[in-house]
């Protein structure tokens, strides 16, 4: 999209929205209950969000052109991924404080630094990585109490699995983002979204074996709200990115460990630590920095981009 045809403000309210959709969409899931396995959960999840994706592609006239693409095995790849990521991060959230598996969860945009420069051959200053290695000291001091609970019984050792699945979830997540950079190059984003949510629904189905359950008529309800939200939010992170740049949103992106801490309390009685408070607060601000740094960078190419004559 050209530059005089953005409006950031626009952008940022979809953003903001979205924020508060994918809240929903884990409180729904968080208020399903530990009983449901991590794989049916997943299945609902993207199952059910293909109904407002679909119905927003086709109001965009989108439906029909976003079914073509040139690189199905990169969706399946991309699809492989993001379903592991959500199976760890759905039974991390069960198990966790919601709070807790937010800020955990922010570890992923600066595993996804690491893995661009390993898997990519970007290229990562000195300033990136301080940042990144900073965030996962955050990340370190939110996760430690509940990993030091292996030894004890009980709800300890379910909140250091949770801690471990949150963890596991973030670095998957980290190579999906990598995998969804080199797709980007060649496919249409609506295309991404939707074959996202069909290949995450049919790999899903692979959990089937392994024990799903009859879930009761209010978790039915909070399933399917989850996939409503989950579909629906990312819609609105698709606008927002269609009305403004990424360096403008992405901050936003962290008003959620707020609704979080706000909800959780409200609903299931979780009051935050101080671990958690002071690793969020670290791993935001090294966050925030790497997109400021993308952000200058980004400038610096396009000034260099307009430096240099045409074919020189």
């Amino acid at each position: 999209m050209a530059a005089d045809a953005l409006n950031p403000l626009r952008g940022i309210m979809f953003k903001v929205s979205s924020v508060v959709i994918f809240v929903m969409m884990q409180t729904c899931i968080k208020s399903a209950g530990p009983d449901i396995p991590a794989g049916q959960i997943t299945f609902y999840r993207s199952a059910f969000a293909l109904v407002p994706i679909m119905a927003y592609l086709a109001v965009q006239s989108e439906l029909r052109g976003s079914l073509h693409t040139d690189s199905l095995s990169g969706h399946l790849k991309r699809g492989f991924l993001g379903i592991l990521s959500m199976i760890c991060g759905f039974y991390g959230l069960v198990h966790l404080p919601m709070p807790d598996a937010i800020a955990i969860g922010y570890s992923s945009p600066l595993l996804a630094v690491v893995f661009a420069a390993i898997f990519l051959k970007e290229t990562v200053r000195v300033y990136r990585w301080t940042a990144v290695m900073v965030g996962m000291v955050g990340v370190v001091i939110i996760s430690w109490p509940k990993l030091t609970m292996f030894e004890d019984g009980g709800m300890g050792s379910e909140q250091a699995m949770g801690a471990a699945a949150v963890l596991l979830s973030a670095v998957l997540a980290g190579f999906a983002m990598i995998q969804t950079r080199q797709l980007v190059r060649t496919e249409k984003t609506a295309t991404i979204v939707l074959y996202f949510s069909l290949t995450a629904a049919l790999f899903s189905l692979l959990s089937l074996p392994f024990g799903w359950v009859a879930p009761t008529a209010s978790e039915t309800l909070f399933l399917i709200g989850a996939g409503f939200c989950g579909g629906i939010g990312q819609i609105f992170l698709t606008e927002s990115y269609r009305n403004a740049d990424v360096s403008t949103v992405a901050p936003f992106e962290y008003t959620s460990i707020l609704l979080g801490i706000g909800i959780a309390y409200v609903l299931f009685g979780d009051v935050p630590t101080v671990a958690m408070l002071v690793g969020t607060a670290i791993t935001v601000s090294a966050g925030i920095f790497i997109i400021y740094r993308e952000h200058q960078l980004g400038l610096e190419r396009k000034a260099a981009r307009k430096a240099s004559p045409p074919g020189a």
